[in-house]
């Protein structure tokens, strides 16, 4: 590895970060590269707007999804010890897995909670709960609150709930807390030495807190809610790390399940699994996805990668086998994805020199809209699809279960749970695009921004997938 090529993209991120920063409101961002052998780490900013308390290159901050990479590792764990099978009901390990639909969870083998497959309608559910038994809690819950999106195996859908049974099945299997087996497993032998499981835990060291832009001034106001509760610990919603810790995981990945130590994680078998297909959706705005890590296509060249999302920040954990290189970020406002973004693409095609093809190259203009139009539904979300002046018009709803869940979505959301109506153009059958956004926003991570729909019969389309998230027509 050429130091100097380092060093440039170090002072590279370092001036980009601090632009954006300035630019866009965002109070604090962290990130680090390893590449060849070396690695950097730059931090810019406040990490906590009350405090006034330094962004540094050791804090630490919420994982958010990029937990449920760790999680899968631990569940490839137990496989390799011989204590999971990827083919086996998970009712045989769990037998209080159930959801509302009788028979439903029966069907769903541990394989579909960890690729995303298993269909369990849960993704806006959010029990309350704190303790050994959050997760127990969780699993009952879903009994009498939860449905089915589809079959399992049918389609791909982002699966906090898949997650958080896999979670609960690891408890199970090896009589662990999630969070001691967490720490035990993951954070030791990789070596994430500044890693937490708590707030308790966080609040004894340099920890930064998430923000939302003021509505009227845009101005950056620290989030009423540091964590999510502990029954999301699995899909994200507990752990914190720093971007070292974050990159010291991602090398495990690029060296087959070794960590920088030289401590054996996980078989080289099952980290080579996680990196394969597990599923297509074979739709631009959904890349492959492998189990835990979704692959991002970038021409011939592979990101795995998984970004996390916390009350008012935003985190990315990227690794690109091919070329030896892991990216980690976190910035303290939503926002900041777009700063993450840009740094992966300028390191993909200046770093890197990887050509990043047009990933949207021409849109269609006589595209039937109707089979699109219609009321789509998950769990606690709606969405209302209308034709207006040749293109779709989106209205989104959250239509909370009870008093609970809304308040801890709505304080996830910064407050603001109801979005304006949005226009989608047509690219093509099945495919649209956010009316106003250039073709190439969506060349790197923003193709999440593409809506598509799936399973057109009798004239009209079964799902509407946005964000990787699918919703059935009602």
């Amino acid at each position: 590895m050429n130091t100097n090529k380092l060093h440039t993209a170090e002072a590279r991120i370092r001036e980009q970060a601090a632009a954006y920063c300035a630019a866009n409101h965002v109070p604090g961002f962290v990130a680090g590269v390893h590449h060849a052998g070396e690695q950097f780490v730059v931090a810019h900013g406040t990490a906590n707007v009350t405090t006034g308390a330094p962004m540094l290159e050791d804090t630490g901050f919420l994982l958010g999804s990029v937990t449920k990479v760790l999680t899968t590792t631990l569940v490839l764990q137990q496989v390799d010890r011989g204590v999971l099978d990827l083919d086996t009901p998970v009712v045989t390990y769990l037998p209080e897995f159930a959801l509302n639909v009788p028979g439903a969870a029966d069907k769903i083998l541990v394989r579909h909670l960890i690729s995303h497959t298993n269909g369990i309608d849960a993704d806006l559910y959010f029990p309350d709960a704190k303790g050994r038994d959050a997760l127990k809690t969780y699993v009952a819950g879903l009994a009498s609150g939860c449905g089915t999106l589809f079959e399992p195996g049918e389609q791909l859908s982002y699966s906090n709930g898949g997650m958080i049974v896999a979670g609960r099945l690891l408890e199970v299997v090896t009589g662990l807390p999630f969070s001691e087996l967490l720490a035990r497993d993951i954070y030791t032998p990789v070596g994430m030495k500044d890693s937490s499981t708590s707030a308790e835990q966080a609040i004894l060291r340099s920890t930064a807190i998430g923000h939302f832009p003021d509505p009227e001034t845009m101005e950056a106001r620290p989030t009423g809610m540091f964590t999510l509760p502990d029954t999301w610990g699995p899909a994200g919603g507990t752990p914190i790390g720093t971007v070292a810790d974050l990159l010291a995981f991602g090398r495990t990945h690029l060296a087959g399940g070794v960590s920088p130590s030289g401590t054996r994680v996980l078989s080289a078998g099952s980290a080579a699994l996680m990196q394969q297909v597990s599923y297509d959706l074979r739709s631009p705005n959904t890349p492959p996805m492998g189990l835990g890590w979704v692959r991002y296509p970038f021409g011939d060249t592979t990101v795995l990668a998984m970004s996390g999302a916390s009350p008012g920040g935003v985190s990315i954990l990227c690794v690109i086998p091919e070329h030896d290189l892991v990216l980690a970020c976190f910035g303290n406002t939503p926002g900041a994805i777009l700063l993450q973004d840009q740094l992966l693409q300028w390191l993909l095609s200046e770093h890197l020199g990887v050509p990043i093809p047009t990933l949207i190259t021409e849109t269609e203009q006589d595209v039937d809209l109707a089979p699109y139009a219609g009321t789509y539904r998950s769990g606690q979300l709606r969405i209302d699809v209308s034709v207006v002046d040749g293109q779709l018009e989106e209205r989104a709803a959250y239509e909370p279960a009870d008093a609970s869940q809304e308040r801890i979505f709505t304080e996830f959301a910064g407050g603001t749970t109801a979005a304006p109506p949005q226009r989608y153009v047509p690219i093509r059958p099945g495919l649209f695009a956010p009316a106003g956004y250039p073709l190439e926003a969506f060349d790197g991570y923003l193709r999440l921004l593409l809506v598509s729909y799936h399973d057109v019969r009798d004239g009209q389309a079964r799902f509407r997938n946005g964000g990787g998230r699918m919703t059935r027509r009602a």
